[in-house]
């Protein structure tokens, strides 16, 4: 539960950086994880996005711009930036609303 809240609370302050350029998700990220597919956390799921959330912000990144598992190198958003990832990471492991 510690870890768990940490978590929340670190993503809480992320979150006040950046707005997620929606337009950026719902064409690239949306796909996948709206719905979970291929071992994607769905945006929304905090207790899904935790783990990876422990890595840090950094390594999320470099995850999302080389590829990891099924995700494709850049997360198929081949002009977002790092600044662009790390929002939209945030936004997708904020509790949904």
């Amino acid at each position: 539960m510690k870890k768990l809240l940490a978590v929340s609370a670190m993503v809480f302050a992320v979150g006040a950086m950046a707005e997620p350029p929606m337009d950026k998700y719902n064409k690239s990220c949306a796909v996948c994880h709206n719905a979970g597919v291929a071992g994607a956390a769905k945006t929304g799921d905090v207790a899904a996005w935790a783990p990876r959330l422990e890595k840090g912000m950094d390594a999320l990144v470099a995850s999302v711009t080389n590829g990891l598992n099924a995700m494709p190198p850049k997360g198929m958003c081949f002009d977002c930036t790092p600044e662009d990832y790390k929002a939209l990471i945030t936004y997708m492991s904020s509790p949904a609303q």
